[in-house]
């Protein structure tokens, strides 16, 4: 008769851990035995990695909750994102926030839809931005590598509006990058209108469809005052999948209004619209 089941203590599987290790290093070959760590030492490590660069803040609070504090620097984080999804304008919300701290910042605009008034308007400070127009998606991977070697604290690269040629078939590239900003200690953040990053994103965040923030009622007109959505994990190193955060995106200088739903006719707001103001990125509901 086979013996019953016993329930083993904690610290017995604990005083265990070291020599079940030591037997599994000694089995493996030379080249691989270096690079097998435990649970407990792969914590201790990325504590350590906290410790010596904290990460860099957004001043989007979404964002912020979603990362543990900020982008973490070392790291590759790409924020997917269709159009009106606020997408372009948290990716400057995370500059301002960089530059107003009086680090230096680079966006590689593949896309092209940097307006340097508006990007002023939101807080940025120029003077401390290196702006990048690069002519493809190949120059643009090779002119953030260069930026992240040359010392910027942040390196915003945002791929435009879809498609993006190469993007999906650059996972090398993609490694390439999270390595130099591994080795240099930058922050590295891509926004893209679909995930193409792989394997070598530590964090991926994706921007939900917006609905619209009305001002108005009580005999005023109704205004469109800005919009709201969400943002989700889809891969974190140390979270789930699924948990996500509200972000609203308002008129630059509008005043704080609440989320309000104007009485018919009802105005829709098309995905294609453009925005002649810029938006500002601020805490949303959850």
């Amino acid at each position: 008769m086979a013996s019953p089941l016993r329930a083993v203590p904690a610290h017995a599987i604990e005083s265990l851990e070291p020599v079940v290790l030591q037997r599994v290093r000694a089995a493996l070959p030379e080249e691989i035995r270096a690079r097998l760590r435990s649970a407990r030492e792969l914590d201790r490590t990325r504590r350590d990695e906290a410790e010596e660069h904290p990460p860099l803040a957004t001043a989007v609070p979404a964002l912020d909750l979603l990362l543990d504090g900020g982008l973490p620097r070392g790291h590759l984080v790409e924020l997917v994102g269709g159009r009106t999804s606020g997408r372009f304008s948290t990716l400057l919300a995370a500059l301002a926030a960089t530059t107003g701290t009086g680090e230096t910042a680079a966006l590689v605009d593949l896309g092209d839809g940097l307006d340097p008034a508006a990007a002023a308007a939101l807080g940025v400070d120029l003077e401390r931005l290196l702006w990048v127009r690069p002519g493809g998606l190949k120059e643009a991977m090779a002119g953030a590598e260069m930026l992240i070697g040359a010392g910027f604290s942040l390196v915003v690269l945002d791929l435009g509006a879809p498609p993006v040629h190469g993007g999906r078939g650059a996972e090398a590239g993609w490694l390439r990058l999270a390595r130099a900003a591994r080795a240099h200690g930058a922050a590295l953040l891509i926004g893209s209108p679909y995930r193409v990053s792989g394997t070598a994103a530590s964090a991926v965040l994706k921007a939900g469809r917006p609905r619209a923030l009305w001002q108005g009622g009580g005999g005023a007109p109704w205004l469109l005052g800005g919009l709201s959505t969400r943002i989700e994990v889809e891969k974190h190193r140390h979270r789930l999948p699924g948990h996500s955060e509200g972000l609203d995106l308002v008129v630059a200088d509008a005043p704080p209004a609440p989320t309000v739903v104007p009485p018919a006719p009802r105005v829709v707001v098309e995905r294609e619209a453009t925005w002649q103001e810029p938006l500002r990125a601020v805490g949303g509901r959850r």
